[in-house]
């Protein structure tokens, strides 16, 4: 009777903790989450980081912090990632440049298919060909001519930069040959453009617009196949090119092994706060198509965007090694 009544008690207190352990297992999140990008502050992805970690922060009560570890076109943040705890306390910015890199640089110490797990695609964002207003081409049609007929030289933010591929796809599909002059960035690309140095180049929409409103360029074709909504009267180039598409997209993930509840958790309130009229409105001047996408939706477009990507880079010969 005595070891009956011990084992009763001793069952009723096993009963009693079960509860209580699980009440005692915090809520995710309970500390705040390192959000890791490869650009520098004031970029597109750090802008886009600041503001969703911004709206995350106030559905959870934890900060988000934005880590920037520029370099290699994203390489290094990509690498920091992969090695980080899979706990979902470190996510990172994963950008359509990102994936150029990888096409470049086959040594990389991490895989983009293997080494992330999906959150969300957050938007997407056109370039768009703009050329000096004394070049003899106000459409792409003219341009094509144009350069069937006249040595053209066309700037970019570097040697594999999506600008550059945006240049080179043109080529490809209409069949004609432009000098690629590569630059340290964006902006002097379109410093050049405005001086004649080069007759025209690429850029996101919103690093060009400043100089398409006053005329100092003439925007002629925004790269993606739908027109961006910060130039509507500025045709797509697939109108005149059909299969031309082209475009950076942002996106987030975190490393693989990330518990799947914490993807789900995470993914669920992104969506939710891509969808919300103040996000887009913060987001107005980047000229972001904005996504929001489910997991596996953002699978299979990484999916889709590699092998375009990969097979692009392969066609236009760049060799970093």
């Amino acid at each position: 009777m005595r070891n009956r009544g011990l084992l009763a008690a001793t069952a009723a207190a096993l009963l009693w903790a079960i509860p209580t352990a699980n009440a005692a297992q915090p809520a995710y999140p309970d500390k705040p989450i390192r959000l890791v990008i490869g650009s520098a502050a004031g970029s597109g992805p750090d802008i886009i980081s600041r503001v969703m970690g911004e709206r995350l922060a106030r559905a959870w009560g934890q900060r988000i912090v934005v880590d920037a570890r520029p370099g290699v076109a994203g390489a290094i943040s990509a690498e920091l990632v992969a090695r980080s705890a899979a706990d979902g306390y470190t996510w990172m910015m994963l950008t359509s440049q990102l994936l150029v890199a990888t096409s470049l640089y086959p040594d990389l110490k991490f895989n983009l298919a293997k080494d992330f797990a999906s959150i969300s695609l957050i938007g997407t964002t056109p370039f768009v060909l703009v050329v000096n207003p004394q070049v003899p081409a106000k459409s792409v049609a003219e341009l094509i001519q144009l350069a069937k007929k006249t040595p053209l030289r066309y700037g970019s933010a570097g040697t594999g930069a999506s600008e550059h591929l945006c240049g080179f796809l043109l080529t490809q599909l209409t069949g004609t040959e432009m000098l690629h002059v590569p630059y340290k960035g964006v902006t002097q690309a379109l410093a050049d453009t405005m001086a004649k140095e080069v007759h025209l180049t690429y850029a996101v929409v919103a690093a060009a617009l400043p100089m398409i409103q006053p005329g100092r360029l003439r925007a002629l074709g925004v790269t993606s196949r739908k027109r961006s909504a910060m130039l509507p009267d500025v045709p797509s180039i697939s109108e005149t090119v059909p299969g031309y598409d082209i475009f950076g997209w942002y996106s987030l993930v975190a490393p693989s092994g990330t518990p799947q509840d914490v993807l789900a958790k995470v993914s669920a309130e992104v969506m939710k706060a891509v969808k919300e009229p103040e996000f887009a409105e913060q987001l107005k001047g980047l000229g972001i198509e904005l996504v929001g996408s489910s997991r596996s939706e953002l699978d299979a477009f990484r999916s889709e965007q590699t092998k375009r990507i990969s097979a692009l880079v392969k066609a236009s010969g760049v060799d970093l090694k």
